[in-house]
């Protein structure tokens, strides 16, 4: 079973503080998770971000819905407690209440009314009331699509340039990572050229108590396990760490073999582009937007 959506839980969730007493949160979407048989897996799915799971997120947003339309309160913090409205909404025996349904309550109208919206664009509207996931997963799954076209472009940029190119944005990389103090730190080529990539010793630390081996290449192909182990004994002699960075990807082999060497670290095309977005490398900001929360600190009586 998939995890439900937020106008999904709305009426089990409301169902099941149909006692009049005050609920916690918590306990709430412990049980909407088992009500709806999610697995553990499905209760702990996140959200993009990372910050919260997709199930407490949508149960958050359903509670929000409903209190928007009067249907319960909030007597305390963090708990919740059906409305006498809320009560006659349940003696209705609905199958359902989603957006659709809480639209005819005014509170609720003026609380989804779309302000960016003109009132000619009855389409965009109407879309936003049939929406299934919340405004934070429609934001962060936006974004995510948004960072793969973005990976995706980079990645043929790093190829179509040179070879000397690729070096630069590597040692760039790792600058930005906080991998020695100057690019004279970064560095330290062991000799080899002419092969598509670097080769070198990089410090760990800016007083170069640690030094790791790097090798970055452009291959077009799947890298096989023959050229990982060529690395790792390559640098039995120089270190016990080592960093191999590719445009391409690896073999299930090689993945393997290096999962085998806690202090080898294997970077394809996918992560090396992730990194690049994440430390800014080759990337600007476009525009970005903040979204806020309570302060629960600022409102504590303590």
């Amino acid at each position: 079973m998939s995890i439900p959506t937020y106008e999904d839980i709305m009426l089990p969730f409301l169902k099941y503080i149909s006692d009049g007493q005050e609920y916690l949160f918590r306990n709430i979407v412990d049980f909407l998770a088992t009500e709806f048989n999610l697995s553990e897996e499905e209760k702990k799915e996140l959200l993009p971000s990372g910050q919260q799971a997709v199930f407490d997120n949508r149960v958050g947003w359903a509670k929000t819905h409903l209190k928007k339309s009067g249907l319960l309160c909030y007597p305390k913090r963090g708990f919740s407690k059906i409305t006498e409205k809320g009560l006659g909404v349940l003696n209705q025996n609905l199958e359902r209440i989603d957006n659709k349904y809480l639209i005819q309550f005014p509170e609720f109208a003026e609380f989804f009314k779309p302000s960016n919206i003109e009132k000619n664009k009855t389409q965009e509207a109407s879309s936003l009331i049939n929406m299934d996931k919340t405004p934070e997963e429609t934001i962060e799954y936006l974004i995510t699509d948004i960072e793969k076209q973005l990976a995706d472009e980079l990645l043929e940029r790093i190829k179509s340039n040179s070879p000397e190119f690729f070096e630069k944005l590597v040692v760039d990389l790792l600058l930005k990572m906080g991998y020695g103090s100057s690019r004279q730190d970064i560095l330290q080529s062991t000799g080899k050229s002419g092969d598509e990539g670097i080769d070198g010793i990089i410090k760990e630390d800016v007083l170069g108590l640690s030094k790791i081996y790097i090798q970055a290449k452009r291959w077009q192909g799947t890298i096989g396990r023959p050229k990982i182990q060529e690395f790792v004994g390559a640098i039995d002699n120089k270190t016990h760490k080592g960093v191999f960075i590719t445009t391409s990807g690896y073999s299930a082999e090689a993945k393997e073999y290096a999962a085998g060497k806690p202090s080898i670290v294997l970077i394809d095309g996918e992560k090396l582009t992730e990194l690049m977005i994440k430390y800014n490398v080759g990337v600007e900001l476009k525009y970005s937007h903040e979204v806020k929360k309570i302060d629960e600190d600022f409102f504590s009586d303590d």
